[in-house]
């Protein structure tokens, strides 16, 4: 059986061709497999194993330790948040002249509270010829003590966050500061 030459021609150009496709086909695949991998290096890390379920278990190995440490966490913040909520945490200030006759604000009363109101006022009445202090127990923002204005005031500024305020009690005269 002979073939003609044309046939075995175009047979030829056929497979010469096929070849060609194969050939692009093969070099398509190749950069496909190489973007994979860079893609896989990338997701999993450089020095991760060549197979997938070993990576997956080495990232649900790293998963847990990352739980275990989040609880550590979870509870050292619990354990500060504990500690913080018997700091003194608010603090208001109130400073008034106490007499009509003397100036500069000199008398204050101050409220230092943690965030559940726990904690003291403290009272200082200047006068001409002596300064008096005085402190107060608070919980939950109130005294068994009797309170004066200025100093529920520095309690209020002190559960409110507002920033410090200053009384002049009435009838004095406040003097400003050149």
């Amino acid at each position: 059986m002979s073939l003609d030459p044309d046939i075995v021609a175009i047979l030829a150009i056929v497979a010469t061709s096929l070849v060609v496709v194969l050939l692009v086909l093969v070099i398509v695949q190749m950069v496909q497999l190489r973007t994979l991998r860079s893609t896989y290096r990338a997701a999993i890390g450089e020095d991760a194993p060549d197979d997938l379920v070993t990576a997956v278990a080495k990232q649900a190995d790293g998963l847990a330790q990352l739980r275990v440490d989040l609880g550590v966490v979870h509870n050292n913040t619990e354990t500060l948040r504990d500690l913080h909520r018997g700091s003194v945490s608010r603090v208001g200030l109130v400073r008034y002249d106490a007499f009509p006759d003397m100036g500069g604000m000199l008398s204050f009363s101050a409220a230092l509270l943690d965030e559940r109101g726990d904690g003291l006022v403290i009272s200082a009445i200047n006068g001409r010829q002596e300064t008096r202090a005085y402190g107060k127990p608070m919980a939950a923002g109130t005294s068994e003590h009797s309170l004066s204005d200025e100093e529920r005031a520095a309690v209020e500024a002190a559960m409110n966050g507002r920033p410090r305020e200053a009384l002049v009690t009435p009838g004095a005269k406040r003097r400003r500061r050149a």
